[in-house]
Formats: structure tokens, C-alpha cells, sequence
């Protein structure tokens, strides 16, 4: 018997043949969305102008740095690997025994866990910090349509189930929500510098 996740991954997993198994790893990947972030850094640009920028780059690069690091401890990857020896990891769904022979997996090429999505996590750091400090329509729209697709393409390759992504969207807004603390706090002492 399968868990509601289970049911939900193997639902929307399925075999897209050959060019969509192309089309998500590249959706999945970080090159693809680089024009993105360099849109985000001109509505930054345009909104603080270069010193804010700066500052918006380095808190944007530290949330999903810290994103990353986090998911790290649910798979005992990374620098936190150890913080946590005793918990559980879950295995991804293409190394699941009672899965994988009913899962699409186009590639195996991937670390044994899953849980908790670094791919979410850094995304939704990125979308979560952007749509909160630029208070652009466009950059939000823009920044979920992008969370979507990578975590739906994170299903199609099999490397998470829909909790996975969700936990990570989760660690991903409270990265951020840290950063955008420290970035309000530096806008302020920009603005003070600038005054004098």
C-alpha cells in the first residue's frame, strides 16, 4: 500500500520519451534559468541602484547558500552532513524498491536521498527573498512559474516525492526570511552612510 505521496509522485511521473527527458534535466539544471536571475538583478539594479544591489546579490546568494546547506543535514550531504547522524533519510523515489520498476527514471545519476529538496529550497530562497524585497508583480510570477517547473521536473526525473519539495520550499522561506531581515538592516546603514 502506498503513502499519499507515493500515490501522488507515481500520478504525476510518467515517460515523456527521449526529448522530454532532455527538456526537464535541463529545467532541472541552474544554466538555463541564469537569464532570470540577471533579470532579477536589473529590476534590483533599477529599484536600490548599485550599492543596494550588492547587498541584494550577497543576501540573495547567502539564503540559497543557506538553503542548500540545510537540506544537507535530511541527507547527510554537505558541510552540516553530521548534525543530525540518527535522522532517517528517505530514499529518492528512482531507489525506492517499491517505486522504481513503476516509476519513469531517465537517469540514475543522483545522490541515494531525497528528502529534504535542495533544488526547491534554493529556488524558493531565490523567489521568496526577490518577490519580498523588489514588490515587483512580474518578479513573482515569474520567480513561482520557475519554482513550478523545477519541482515538477524533480518528479519527473524521479529524484523527490511532492513532500520532499514542499519541506524544501519551506527551509528555502525561512533561509530566506533570514536574509531579507539582514538585508532591511543594510539597507538602513546604507541609507545612513549615504546621508553623511
Amino acid at each position: 500500500m502506498f503513502s499519499f505521496d507515493e500515490r501522488i509522485f507515481l500520478a504525476l511521473n510518467f515517460n515523456g520519451g527521449e526529448i522530454v527527458d532532455k527538456i526537464m534535466s535541463v529545467l532541472s539544471g541552474a544554466v538555463v534559468w541564469i537569464p532570470i536571475y540577471a533579470l532579477v538583478l536589473w529590476q534590483a539594479y533599477k529599484t536600490f541602484g548599485w550599492r543596494k544591489t550588492i547587498a541584494f546579490l550577497i543576501c540573495t546568494a547567502l539564503a540559497m547558500g543557506l538553503a542548500d546547506l540545510f537540506c544537507g543535514i535530511f541527507k547527510h550531504t554537505g558541510l552540516l552532513k553530521d548534525l543530525w547522524a540518527s535522522f532517517p533519510a528517505r530514499l529518492r523515489p528512482m531507489f525506492t524498491p517499491e517505486i522504481r520498476d513503476l516509476a519513469h527514471v531517465p537517469s540514475f545519476r543522483h545522490g541515494l536521498y531525497g528528502t529534504v529538496s535542495a533544488h526547491a529550497a534554493t529556488i524558493s530562497s531565490f523567489v521568496f527573498l526577490s518577490s519580498a524585497t523588489l514588490k515587483k508583480k512580474w518578479v513573482t510570477w515569474i520567480g513561482i512559474a520557475m519554482l513550478l517547473i523545477v519541482c515538477y521536473s524533480r518528479i519527473y526525473l524521479a529524484c523527490h516525492y511532492p513532500k520532499d519539495l514542499f519541506l524544501g520550499i519551506l527551509m528555502g522561506c525561512t533561509a530566506a526570511t533570514f536574509m531579507y531581515i539582514l538585508f532591511r538592516m543594510w539597507l538602513k546603514t546604507i541609507d545612513r552612510c549615504e546621508k553623511k
